[in-house]
């Protein structure tokens, strides 16, 4: 049941990473980003990566994602979010690169000899991660959350200047 869900999440991910690539309308697009993104969030939580899958989703899908979408809808400059390909060389040239490259990792993976060794339970990540956060690493904790308010702080500074 397990595998079933696996590879349910994993072509999840693959078809719609494809119409984020392919999808002529940038809002379709960015949709079928959100659908890759929580793709990835489940395959994090079947490698027992539990605190990834709740970043990925409260970040990336929560917060990027989200002012992807609102800043493409109000942005005024784009009145027709349409993309169109003119390069239709790059394309093949591109299409050969990666099923070369696809064609490598394939044989690559039938090769390789896995290790498979006993099923071992696993607890969640969070509060590991949230103890060391809290007691070993609290210092470079405090140090990037100081660096990232100065970070905003310098943002809002220079978006609000007249001469910017």
């Amino acid at each position: 049941m397990g595998d079933i869900a696996f590879i349910g999440v994993a072509v999840l991910v693959v078809v719609t990473a494809f119409f984020v690539v392919t999808a002529r309308n940038l809002v379709h697009s960015a949709v079928a980003l959100m659908g890759t993104l929580f793709g990835v969030a489940g395959l994090y939580v079947f490698l027992y990566a539990d605190f990834l899958a709740a970043v990925q989703v409260v970040i990336y899908v929560g917060g990027i994602l989200v002012l992807i979408i609102f800043g493409v809808m109000l942005t005024h400059r784009i009145t027709a979010p349409v993309l169109v390909q003119t390069s239709m060389p790059n394309r093949f040239f591109a299409a050969a690169v990666v099923l070369l490259i696809f064609i490598g990792l394939s044989a690559l993976s039938f090769r390789t000899p896995w290790h498979q060794g006993a099923v071992v339970e696993t607890t969640g990540t969070v509060a590991v991660i949230g103890r060391a956060l809290m007691t070993r690493y609290l210092l470079h904790f405090e140090v990037a959350g100081i660096l990232l308010l100065l970070a905003l702080l310098g943002a809002a500074y220079l978006s609000r200047r007249e001469d910017a």
